[in-house]
């Protein structure tokens, strides 16, 4: 069985000097290779297609047969990295604490161990002040972009 590492260091070394990045390897039985990856900006299909292509090259079918998938990170995924919050600053994130509490805020500001969520104003507590919450990386169960369709 083709090794789950190799396949990321393949995936790496071809990604290296882009603002591209591996999200995510599976490796299931029979080699059944799917690459995951994801971008600063965005990820086009020609970034699936180049990558494939160079992982392929670089594995032997006559020494172990395969089946290789290269996608993109899907925006309904949750976040893996602090790559991914950095991305998403900006933007309604909805976080799953630990302790199983969902907060739905505006993410703000990324560091080394939080993320920086602007809570919107309560308007039946009549607060004119949105509530600024820390919440650090460790207590984070899961985190999704909030998806708007205007």
């Amino acid at each position: 069985m083709i090794k789950k590492s190799y396949i990321k260091e393949l995936a790496d070394r071809h990604l290296q000097g882009t603002d591209r990045f591996v999200a995510e390897v599976v490796v299931k039985s029979g080699n059944v290779i799917t690459i995951v990856i994801d971008s600063d900006t965005a990820v086009l299909i020609d970034d699936c297609i180049n990558l494939s292509k160079a992982v392929e090259s670089s594995l032997d079918r006559d020494v172990e047969d395969f089946e290789l998938r290269v996608t993109s990170y899907g925006a309904d995924k949750p976040l893996i990295s602090k790559r991914q919050y950095v991305k998403n600053i900006g933007r309604d994130l909805q976080v799953v604490t630990n302790e199983n509490l969902k907060l739905i805020g505006k993410l703000i500001n990324v560091d080394k161990e939080n993320i920086t969520l602007e809570l919107p104003i309560n308007k039946k507590k009549k607060e004119s002040v949105p509530e600024i919450l820390n919440i650090p990386f460790a207590e984070i169960n899961q985190t999704k972009v909030v998806l708007a369709f205007k």
